[in-house]
C-alpha cells in the first residue's frame, strides 16, 4: 500500500519502565522534543503539563517544507493518566478557537511484564487529499519507530 491509500501508521515498542514514567514525559510538552528523532519538534511555548482533555498546548516547530519556524497548537483529545494520551495538531483562529489540521498523535500504554508496551499512532485520515499543501505524512513509517526509541531514551535517562 502507498501513503495515498494508507492513512495511518501504528508502531509498538516495549519500554523497560513503568507506565507512569512513560506517561510523565508524554504529558510534559517541555519534553516533547526528546521524543522526536530529528529537530522538527522544538521547545514548548509554555511548559505547563497536560492535565485534561480539551487543553491546548503549543510547541515551536521547524520544517523546511513549511517555510521554517512555526507554532503548532495541539488540542488534547484523549487523556487517561498512565494509559492513553492523544492530541490533534492545528492552529488557533483569530477568535482563539482550535482549527484542527486533520491528523492526530495517540500513545497507548499497557503494562507488559516489568515494562510498558507503548503503541504510537499517527493518523492523517482527516486531511482531504485536495487540501494537502505538503507531502503527508512528511516522514516515512520508520520515523515512528525512531520516535519510540527516542521516547525510550528519554524515559530511561539516556541509559
Amino acid at each position: 500500500m502507498t501513503a495515498q491509500t494508507v492513512k495511518r501508521f501504528v508502531v509498538s515498542r516495549v519500554i523497560a519502565a513503568p507506565a507512569s514514567d512513560v506517561f510523565a514525559i508524554l504529558a510534559d510538552p517541555a519534553r516533547h522534543q526528546e521524543t522526536e528523532p530529528g529537530d522538527w519538534v522544538r521547545d514548548a511555548v509554555a511548559p505547563e503539563p497536560i492535565t485534561a482533555i480539551g487543553q491546548v498546548f503549543a510547541i515551536n516547530m521547524y520544517l523546511e517544507a513549511l517555510g521554517g519556524r512555526y507554532v503548532m497548537h495541539n488540542l488534547v483529545s484523549e487523556f487517561d493518566p498512565d494509559r492513553r494520551i492523544a492530541w490533534v495538531p492545528g492552529q488557533l483562529t483569530e477568535s482563539g478557537s482550535h482549527d484542527p489540521g486533520g491528523w492526530y498523535w495517540r500513545y497507548e500504554l499497557r503494562p507488559q511484564g516489568s515494562g510498558t508496551e507503548v503503541t504510537l499512532t499517527y493518523d492523517w485520515s482527516g486531511i482531504p487529499d485536495r487540501e494537502r499543501s505538503v507531502r503527508i505524512p512528511p516522514f516515512p513509517p520508520e520515523f515512528l519507530d525512531e520516535s519510540l526509541a527516542a521516547l525510550e531514551l528519554a524515559v530511561l535517562g539516556g541509559a
